[in-house]
């Protein structure tokens, strides 16, 4: 009961705008096309940190939009996305169905933490799954994958095809270059990505064509186990690194 008074009060309070209000808004101030779209570009970007300021704790699972709640994947990812929850972590994901719905329903149905979609406009394919205490739509990839990501805690990689791999390539290329802290990144399900670290060491790990070092295999865990992933998050640093004076080497 508590969890659905909860609901209704954000539904009440909720007074952003939506993608077609916010378009409309910036084509109806702008003449030209570049600054329209850089309005567009800076209100997903404003509206979508404005949403995260509310909750402190969060752990974003990435994966596929195509698996079916019937597959083993999509009942594991549930039940550890309730785990999350269960301690007191808001559990984000991209707001659409299979992986992505799988976990936003095992949050939703936890009695601790929330469930948010961070969804996108697409012509085919995305839509927004119901598990959500509270979700937002972008037009555009790059503006929703820095809402997605900029402030977790940990990130849960679950199987998934071109965008989950551009997702996790970008956060991994990220911690390897030192611009983000040495957060956690998990790969869950190691049926699928061990193929992958098994490409990364005959291929870019190939001796004298090197291309990665072998410490960047460090840079990730690939696991099954629940309780691996839960200790992982657990013992994760929460944070505190977002700041206006990052970028001059201050904290």
């Amino acid at each position: 009961m508590l969890r659905v008074i909860i609901k209704t009060m954000k539904d009440i309070k909720q007074e952003r705008k939506s993608l077609d209000e916010l378009t409309r808004s910036c084509i109806e101030k702008h003449d030209n096309v570049t600054d329209s779209r850089m309005c567009i570009i800076d209100a997903e970007f404003r509206q979508g940190f404005d949403m995260m300021k509310d909750y402190p704790k969060t752990v974003t699972i990435f994966g596929s939009a195509r698996l079916k709640p019937e597959t083993a994947i999509y009942k594991r990812v549930e039940n550890l996305a309730r785990k999350i929850a269960e301690l007191d972590y808001t559990v984000v994901t991209g707001g659409g169905h299979g992986i992505m719905g799988a976990a936003n329903k095992g949050a939703f149905e936890a009695e601790k933490g929330s469930s948010l979609g961070i969804n996108i406009n697409l012509p085919f394919e995305q839509t927004t799954n119901p598990y959500l205490d509270d979700t937002i739509e972008f037009h555009h990839f790059y503006s929703r994958k820095v809402v997605l990501s900029y402030a977790a805690e940990a990130y849960v990689y679950c199987p998934g095809g071109f965008g989950t791999l551009d997702e996790m390539f970008e956060i991994l290329t990220l911690k390897q270059t030192k611009k983000i802290p040495d957060t956690p990144i998990i790969l869950y399900g190691s049926e699928f990505w061990q193929p992958l670290e098994n490409y990364f060491k005959k291929i870019l790990l190939k001796e004298d064509q090197e291309t990665i070092s072998p410490k960047d295999l460090n840079l990730y865990v690939i696991t099954d186990n629940d309780e691996e992933v839960l200790d992982i998050i657990k013992n994760a640093q929460i944070r505190t690194d977002i700041s206006n004076t990052h970028h001059l080497g201050q904290k």
